[in-house]
């Protein structure tokens, strides 16, 4: 069987993506805020998911508050080494950031086995510990932070109780995990934060491939 298949220079296939999913999404009837837009669409484009239209929740200021935190150089700490993989990391250096991943740290490894918990957490705790508000350095440390969490909720729970503490305060949470175990009730913790500002993906759906497509939807709506 022979399909006629669009015809599409490889340099025009994502501005063409874009353009059926703004079809699609005026044909279901949907309009999305002018700002989270971009980050809808783009979680779109990822997945081809046009629940995220509807599951995608913002806080108010999120938005901004992830790019002034960008623009001033922020240090991205994902859950696993995909999501830091599929982060532009040289568009986030060239404001002066850059993104980590500490699952494949010994120490990590270690804590996580002492304490009878996931990489994932013990990961957290070590962002707390190099770079948070009580056991963190000077300087350089005092770096804006951002979370960008696609896997663990474990993660995301590991971090609402840092916040709690004290011992952290992001610039902004990304908590879009994938999964059945944890992952609702993981969300919903984070969206009853007052002071930290969130992009969470509610219900199930999620994953490290959206965690980095929205930190770069974040980075390409900035100047430089």
């Amino acid at each position: 069987m022979q399909f006629d298949l669009e015809q599409v220079l490889p340099s025009q296939i994502e501005s063409r993506s874009f353009s059926i999913i703004e079809e699609e999404l005026r044909r279901m009837g949907r309009v999305l805020d002018k700002k989270e837009a971009p980050i809808i669409m783009r979680a779109i484009h990822t997945t081809a998911d046009f629940d995220y239209a509807d599951n995608l929740v913002f806080s108010p200021g999120a938005i901004e508050a992830g790019r002034e935190a960008l623009a001033a150089g922020a240090r991205i700490i994902t859950d696993t080494q995909m999501a830091l993989a599929g982060i532009n990391k040289r568009r986030l250096a060239a404001f002066g950031g850059e993104a980590m991943c500490f699952m494949s740290d010994a120490d990590v490894a270690s804590r996580a086995k002492e304490q009878g918990t996931t990489r994932a957490a013990a990961s957290m705790e070590k962002a707390a510990r190099l770079f948070g508000e009580k056991e963190g350095g000077a300087g350089e440390a005092k770096k804006p932070l951002i979370f960008a969490v696609g896997n663990a909720p474990t993660a995301l729970a590991a971090l609402y109780g840092l916040i709690q503490k004290g011992r952290l305060a992001p610039a902004l949470i990304i908590a879009v995990p994938v999964g059945f175990v944890n992952v609702v009730p993981a969300k919903e913790q984070i969206l009853g934060l007052a002071d930290t500002p969130y992009i969470v993906a509610r219900g199930r759906k999620g994953g490290s491939n959206v965690a980095a497509a929205i930190c770069n939807a974040l980075l390409y709506g900035m100047r430089k």
